[in-house]
C-alpha cells in the first residue's frame, strides 16, 4: 500500500485559535476521504502566523495547545502551534503536537530567526534536536519547523549552532530507520522566495537520502505574505510543487510524484532534476490581491475607497481594490484642483468605468481657496511646498471623511520609489489603512498595470495613463522628473541600496552618477519619519520598508558608505 502524507495548506487568521482549528479539521477530513494515511499542517496553523505579541498574552499559548489537542481525525495530524514553557524560567516553544491518535508534542522549533522580517527569540525558547513520530499512521517520520531546514542548505544569513537536517543525517547513519522528514513551514514571500525554498527542499531530501515534505502557509497576515506551494523533494532531485495563492490539500505519494495529487484549485507542478521553477508574470499581481484581499477580510473590512487622480499609481490601486473586494464595494474620486489637468479627470473616469467601481468627481477649488485665504501669511512668507501640500492634505480629508461616513477603509496609492524619497505627504496622499503598491517600485508598477489589463483582457488602464508623464499636479506644469531622477534610475538605485545593501560608492562603481546617486540617498536618509508613519504594504521584495527596514530617526550618519 503506498504511503501519502498529506500536506494542509491553510490559510489561518492570527488569533482566530477555534476558526483556524476547525479549518485545519476540515482539510483533514479531505485528506482522509483522499486516501492519506497522515497529515501535516503549516508553523502555528492554530495561532496563526505571525502572532507577534499575542504571545504575551497569559493565557493565550494555553488555549493554544489545548485546542489543538481537541482536534478530532481518524488520521493522525501533526499540528503547529505554540506550546507552553516547560517551567516558570522558560518562554513558549514553536512547536508541533501529534493529534488524531495519540495527543502529544513530538516537536519544538530549534532554530529561530532574528534576521529580515523574523523575531522569533523575543517570544520562544529553541529546542535542541528534531522529533521523530513514530508509526505515523504506519511511517516513521524526523520533523522540522521552517527555519530548521535552511541552515543545511547555506540559505540562511546567519550560521546558526546547530543544523537539524544534518541531525537527522546522522541518526539515519546510526541506524534510525526514517520514511520521510517534514517541514511545518510559515515561510514569507518575495518574488524569488520559492525559487530558494525548493534549494533548501532538493539538498535536504538529498542529503537524508529519503522524501523531504514542506507545508507551507498561504494568504496574507497584515504586511506579510505566504505564497503557499508546499512540496515534496524526492532524493533523486524531482520536487512536486503545489500551487501559489490558493488553499488547498497536497497528497503527497512517498513512492513519486505519480500518484500525489492536489485537491483544491489550482495545478501542481513537476519539476524534474535541476528544472527550476518558472514563476508567472502576474504571480505579484497575486500576491497584492491577496494581501489587501485578506487584510480586508481579516480585519472585518467591506469597503474601500481612494483617491483617482488619473495617474498610473492610483489606478492600479483601484484594479487592486477591485479584484480584492469586488467592484461593487470600491469606491473612486476624483479631487481636481486649479492645476489638474483635463486627462487626469478622463482618465479617472475611464479607468473607474472599465472596472466598475462607484466614482465620483468632487473639486477641490473652494477649499483650496478658503485655506489659501486662511493661510495666506503663512503661505507667502514659508516654504512652496506648503502651498502645494495644502492639496494633497484637502484630498486626504475628503477621502477619510468618505470612509468615515461610510464605513469603509481608505487606501493610500503611493509607491516604494515615492516613498523612498520621501515625494508624498504625510495626512495627504499617506492617508489610509493599507497601501497595496507600497512595496512596488515605479516600473514595477507599470508592469503591474499590463498584468492587469491582460488579465482583464481590456485596458483598464488605458493608454494615457500608461504614456503620459508622471507628476503630482501640486503646481502649474509639473512633473516627477522635476524633482526626482528619470524612475528606471531612481529604482534602480535605490533597489541596490535597499535589497543588496550598496553604499553610494558601491552604486557609482555600478555605472550611476555620483551625483544623482549621493541625492537619492540623501533624500532616502531625510525623510525616514514618514515611511515610520506610512500604512502597512504587502512585502513582494526582498527588503520592504517595515519590520524588514528598522532605521532610526534621529541620528547622524553617512548614507556614502
Amino acid at each position: 500500500m503506498a504511503s501519502k502524507i498529506a500536506l494542509l495548506q491553510a490559510n489561518p487568521t492570527v488569533g482566530d485559535i477555534a476558526g483556524n482549528a476547525e479549518r485545519i479539521s476540515s482539510m483533514a477530513q479531505i485528506a482522509v476521504e483522499h486516501g492519506a494515511n497522515c497529515a501535516i499542517s503549516t508553523e502555528l496553523a492554530i495561532s496563526g502566523y505571525p502572532p507577534r505579541d499575542l504571545l504575551f498574552q497569559q493565557d493565550f499559548v494555553e488555549k493554544c495547545q489545548v485546542q489543538a489537542t481537541s482536534i478530532q481525525s481518524s488520521i493522525p495530524i501533526l499540528v503547529g502551534t505554540p506550546v507552553k514553557a516547560k517551567d516558570s524560567r522558560s518562554r513558549p516553544g514553536n512547536g508541533a503536537i501529534r493529534c488524531g491518535e495519540a495527543n502529544r508534542e513530538v516537536v519544538r522549533k530549534q532554530l529561530l530567526p532574528t534576521y529580515d522580517v523574523f523575531d522569533e527569540a523575543r517570544y520562544f525558547d529553541p529546542d535542541e534536536r528534531p522529533g521523530i513520530a513514530r508509526t505515523f499512521g504506519d511511517l516513521d517520520i524526523a520533523v522540522t519547523i521552517c527555519e530548521d531546514a535552511w541552515q543545511h542548505s547555506g540559505k540562511t544569513p546567519v550560521d546558526y549552532d546547530s543544523d537539524p537536517i544534518s541531525q537527522i543525517v546522522e541518526w539515519c547513519r546510526q541506524g534510525v530507520d526514517l520514511d520521510a522528514t517534514v517541514n511545518l513551514s510559515a515561510s514569507p514571500y518575495h518574488a524569488t522566495k520559492a525559487g530558494v525554498r525548493i534549494e533548501v527542499a532538493r539538498t535536504a531530501a538529498k542529503s537524508l537520502g529519503h522524501p523531504f515534505l514542506l507545508a507551507n502557509q498561504v494568504g496574507g497576515n497584515d504586511d506579510l505574505l505566504f505564497d503557499g506551494r508546499s512540496l515534496i523533494a524526492w532524493p533523486d532531485g524531482q520536487v512536486l510543487v503545489g500551487p501559489a495563492w490558493k488553499e488547498g490539500v497536497l497528497i503527497a505519494d512517498l513512492s513519486g510524484p505519480d500518484n500525489s495529487e492536489w485537491i483544491g484549485e489550482g495545478v501542481m507542478t513537476l519539476l524534474k532534476p535541476d528544472e527550476n521553477l518558472i514563476f508567472p508574470e502576474d504571480d505579484i499581481l497575486d500576491a497584492v490581491v491577496t494581501g489587501l484581499s485578506d487584510y480586508c477580510r481579516k480585519s472585518g473590512i467591506n469597503k474601500i475607497v481612494l483617491g483617482l487622480s488619473g495617474g498610473i499609481d492610483s489606478a492600479v490601486a483601484a484594479c487592486i481594490a477591485s479584484c480584492a473586494v469586488g467592484p461593487e464595494n470600491v469606491t473612486g474620486l476624483s479631487m481636481p484642483s486649479r492645476h489638474s489637468s483635463d486627462h487626469s479627470i478622463s482618465d479617472a473616469t475611464d479607468t473607474a468605468k472599465a472596472l466598475g467601481i462607484n466614482f465620483e468627481i468632487i473639486g477641490i477649488e473652494n477649499m483650496h481657496k478658503c485655506s489659501e485665504s486662511t493661510l495666506e501669511n503663512l503661505l507667502e512668507n514659508g516654504h512652496p511646498v506648503a502651498g502645494e501640500n495644502l492639496q494633497a492634505r484637502l484630498r486626504g480629508l475628503i477621502v477619510m471623511a468618505h470612509a468615515n461616513a461610510n464605513g469603509a477603509m481608505a487606501i493610500a496609492t503611493g509607491n516604494k520609489s515615492e516613498l523612498g524619497q520621501g515625494y508624498c505627504t504625510l495626512y495627504g496622499d499617506m492617508a489610509g489603512g493599507y497601501a497595496p503598491i507600497g512595496d512596488l517600485y515605479k516600473m514595477e508598477v507599470y508592469g503591474l498595470a499590463e498584468s492587469f489589463n491582460q488579465r482583464l483582457g481590456k485596458d483598464v488602464i488605458n493608454q494615457s495613463t500608461m504614456t503620459k508623464p508622471p507628476s503630482a499636479e501640486l503646481a502649474p506644469g509639473q512633473k516627477d522628473e522635476d524633482s526626482l531622477p528619470p524612475y528606471p534610475i531612481l529604482d534602480e538605485i535605490l533597489r541596490h541600496h535597499i535589497e543588496h545593501g550598496l553604499d553610494a560608492t558601491e552604486i557609482i562603481a555600478t555605472g550611476q552618477d555620483e551625483k544623482t546617486v549621493n541625492d537619492v540617498l540623501k533624500r532616502l536618509s531625510s525623510s525616514e519619519h514618514k515611511r515610520w508613519q506610512m500604512a502597512p504594504a504587502p512585502r513582494v521584495s526582498k527588503r520592504a520598508f517595515g519590520q524588514g527596514w528598522r532605521q532610526p530617526l534621529a541620528a547622524r550618519h553617512d548614507w556614502r558608505g
